[in-house]
């Protein structure tokens, strides 16, 4: 049985919200480019006291469209992908500071002899 993939704490809330909205993945995208706080995307929803309002999903097409002038980004990547290149990113800079140590213990250890 394989060890669930790590997701890194800032993209878990956009996860969250993307369940509890039912948003899709360009619209969490588009969320997070226009800088939105996933916390607060509850507040754009329509309820019963105010039907015309439009739901977060509605409401983050919309303004994407006010902001930049097209109705979706060019490139979608998913909250999983990002924090797969994420944890990449991660492994790498944790890789080249071990190998960056032992090279300067190496040399350390040179000028004792």
């Amino acid at each position: 049985m394989s060890k669930p993939k790590r997701i890194a704490n800032k993209f878990l809330p956009w996860l969250d919200a993307r369940k509890k909205h039912r948003l899709t993945h360009t619209q969490v995208q588009m969320a997070r480019e226009l800088g939105l706080n996933p916390r607060r995307l509850g507040g754009y929803a329509g309820n019963d006291k105010d039907p015309d309002r439009l739901s977060p999903g509605e409401f983050i097409e919309a303004l994407y469209f006010k902001q930049f002038r097209k109705t979706q980004p060019d490139f979608v990547q998913t909250i999983e992908q990002l924090a797969e290149a994420h944890e990449e990113k991660r492994a790498e800079r944790i890789a080249a500071k071990r190998s960056q140590t032992a090279s300067s213990d190496d040399e350390s250890r040179d000028d004792d002899s």
